[in-house]
């Protein structure tokens, strides 16, 4: 391997890396569980709902290559399987049978509130190594969950 040489140290690209690649798995995760709901959404709220969750679901997909692209920037290998995503993502994975709507939308605020916690737990680490671009990235990934957890919140008011 070739040496990366970007004004951050060999251990700071490699924690960054590690927790990058902590959210690409929660990332990956929440797009497959909102990808799966959107199939599997019944009920009043269908039209709805499956509009929405292939809205977020897109969004979630195109997330996940500039997330691995960052880490592959750092000089450091991705992670791809759903065995490394398993061991990796803070949030479980979809239920096996589909559960009713506003479960799932409970299950997919949920995950997004996780995801944002991911992100955010690596700042004090980008910060100290001067990391703007992952800065960035993550301020951008941190807008988009909050946003999403406080609209599928909402839908679950009475």
């Amino acid at each position: 391997m070739t040496t990366v040489n970007i004004g951050i140290s060999a251990e700071h690209r490699e924690a960054i890396s590690q927790g990058l690649g902590r959210l690409l798995a929660d990332t990956y995760t929440l797009y497959l569980t909102t990808h799966n709901f959107h199939w599997n959404i019944t009920g009043p709220m269908f039209n709805s709902l499956h509009a929405m969750f292939m809205t977020q679901y897109t969004e979630l997909w195109n997330a996940v290559d500039p997330i691995a692209e960052r880490i592959r920037s750092l000089g450091h290998v991705a992670p791809g399987s759903y065995a490394q995503f398993a061991k990796l993502a803070s949030l479980p994975d979809a239920p096996q049978v589909p559960p009713k709507a506003t479960e799932m939308i409970r299950i997919l605020a949920d995950g997004h509130e996780a995801t944002a916690r991911t992100a955010r737990s690596l700042f004090k680490l980008v910060e100290e190594a001067s990391d703007e671009p992952t800065a960035d990235l993550l301020t951008q990934r941190l807008a988009i969950h909050e946003q999403t957890a406080w609209m599928l919140r909402a839908q679950l008011e009475e």
